[in-house]
Formats: structure tokens, sequence, C-alpha cells
């Protein structure tokens, strides 16, 4: 009787041990992975960035639209022809920016919960920046509406450009870490064959 309560003992006692040898290592696994988390969201926001950085590259392209449609916010119905020009550079400007933000940048950032809404709010952002170009091209620029239009698409890219570079570019930053963004920078380079969008 005894020999069947102490084979019990020693049966539990080495089940208790793999329990918790099982919780320890699962403890540790876990604790190894916000560590790893926390010293990439780190160094994200401390290390400068790498040279391709995906982010610095988003954010020259921002600067290039702001002055697109500053020049085309000034031009008047009397201006047809630059009107004419700017919306052709900028509307090459946006569907390159575009091209390397869904093929690069948002597939990258949607498998992480925290940027899943963001990315999709970006899409649906820049599916209004179509529309609103492709209508634009459609009108004629010394029509009385062309004004009010491209002011509403700057409007829409600024809030875009906002959201992008506040939330979504830090989070970026976070959970995608300096290496991953330089080799996603590095990526979208190569979508055009360098860090130059093309002009149509």
């Amino acid at each position: 009787m005894a020999t069947a309560r102490q084979s019990k003992r020693t049966a539990s006692a080495s089940t208790s041990k793999k329990r918790k040898a099982t919780v320890t290592g699962q403890a540790s696994k876990t604790a190894r992975r916000a560590a790893r988390s926390v010293v990439k969201s780190v160094s994200a926001h401390v290390l400068p960035a790498l040279p391709h950085d995906a982010v610095k590259l988003l954010e020259r392209d921002h600067r290039r639209f702001e002055k697109l449609m500053e020049e085309g916010e000034e031009t008047t119905a009397r201006a047809s022809k630059r009107r004419r020009s700017v919306l052709h550079t900028l509307a090459a400007e946006i569907a390159a920016h575009e091209r390397k933000e869904e093929k690069v940048l948002y597939p990258a950032l949607k498998r992480h919960r925290e940027a899943k809404d963001i990315v999709l709010e970006g899409y649906q952002e820049h599916h209004v920046a179509d529309v609103l170009v492709a209508e634009l091209k459609q009108m004629d620029p010394a029509d009385e509406r062309w004004g009010a239009k491209f002011k509403v698409l700057k409007e829409s890219l600024e809030h875009h450009i906002e959201e992008e570079e506040g939330h979504m570019f830090r989070t970026a930053r976070s959970v995608l870490g300096r290496e991953r963004l330089d080799q996603l920078g590095r990526r979208m380079q190569s979508l055009n064959g360098s860090g130059r969008t093309p002009s149509r």
C-alpha cells in the first residue's frame, strides 16, 4: 500500500515538475519575445534611420506633394496650362507613392494587429485621391469648379499625410524596426529603378 502511494507521489511530482518546466519555458519564450520587441521599438526611435529607410522615402514624397499642392492652389482659372502641368506631375507622384505603399509598406504592416485599421484606412484614402485626380483630369482647368475640387484633393492628401506621419509611421518604426524598414525602402526604390519618382 505504501509503495502504491509512493509511486503516485513520485508520478505526481514528476508531472508537476514537467508542468512547471513547460510554464517556465513558455514564460521564458514570451519574455524573450517581449524583450526583442522592446529593443526593436527603442532602437527604431533612438537610433538614426538607415540610408534606405522606407518611412524617410515616403516622407520625402509627402514634401513634394505639399509643394505641388501649394503651386496648384495658387493658380487661377486663367492659368490653365500651369494647372494641367501641376496636376499631371502631382498625379504621377501620387501614383508612384501609392504603388510604394500598397505593394511594399502596407502588406508588411497589415500583418501586425496594431496597424491593420490604419492600413485599411490608408487604402481607402488612396481611392479617394484617385477619384478626385481622375475628376480633375476630366475638367477644363478654366472651369470655376476646378479650384474648389483641387482644394478638396489638397485637404484629403493633407489629412492622409498627417495620419501616416503620425500613427502609421510611428507604428511602422515600432513593429518593423530599422533593418526591416531599410529592406522595405530598397524594395520601394526598386519599383522605380531608383529613389526618384518617374514623371509620366
